[in-house]
């Protein structure tokens, strides 16, 4: 999944984005509430952590502008300690959960995982290829039955291809989504990691579901290969 954290701590942006990349989740970080405003709305997350007391605008009214603008990401908004107060007004402009300060970040991570599951705005709870079953909300692949082991990393890349099966996704689209917008390193990482999937997927049972198409990016068969 694609997240955004707005958070003006630098020190705990920076935390969150490196811990939750671990995780397999792909992240981007907004310190004000005019540039984390700014980005929910040029690219597509599934999930915004959003903290209240931001400079510029604070989260309150991000999140109003996000839902009044039709953004239907899952907002998990950052509230101050015993802040009942903050938390109602959170729910009430729009957030779908909330997580007072200070918080444990395992917590965190679970709750980012439910709201994911609830929300679900464009990955199915199950999408099957022939043989070839992807289930997001369980982390799990299989293959005729049989349980397939991926990387979270290499997870998220089949989901990413999953989500558009049978269409060409580049390779720009892949880092953006996988890892992050702002992704400096080398973009050959992507096909890396394509080749351990595909070493998963269809060497082992000698299907040819995950292709390469030279100069253009890469695909998933929607009939599992």
């Amino acid at each position: 999944m694609r997240v955004l954290v707005v958070e003006d701590e630098r020190r705990l942006a920076l935390a969150l984005q490196r811990g939750l990349r671990s995780e397999g989740f792909s992240v981007d970080v907004a310190h004000d509430g005019p540039q984390g405003l700014w980005m929910a709305c040029e690219h597509d997350y599934d999930l915004i952590v959003l903290d209240i007391m931001l400079p510029g605008l604070n989260g309150y009214r991000v999140c109003a502008r996000l839902r009044a603008a039709g953004n239907e990401s899952g907002i998990l908004m950052l509230t101050a300690k015993d802040g009942e107060y903050d938390e109602a007004e959170a729910l009430d402009t729009g957030a779908d959960d909330f997580l007072s300060k200070p918080f444990s970040y395992l917590v965190l991570v679970a709750r980012l995982r439910a709201l994911g599951r609830r929300t679900g705005r464009r990955a199915p709870r199950t999408m099957q290829f022939g043989d070839l079953l992807v289930d997001p909300a369980r982390h799990l692949c299989s293959r005729g039955g049989t349980e397939i082991r991926l990387t979270a990393r290499e997870f998220a890349v089949l989901e990413c291809l999953a989500r558009r099966a049978g269409e060409v996704v580049p390779k720009r689209e892949i880092l953006e989504q996988v890892w992050d917008s702002a992704f400096d390193g080398d973009p050959n990482v992507v096909e890396v990691h394509v080749s351990a999937v595909r070493r998963k997927i269809d060497a082992p049972f000698g299907r040819s579901a995950l292709e390469t198409v030279r100069g253009a990016g890469y695909r998933l068969a929607a009939d599992g290969g």
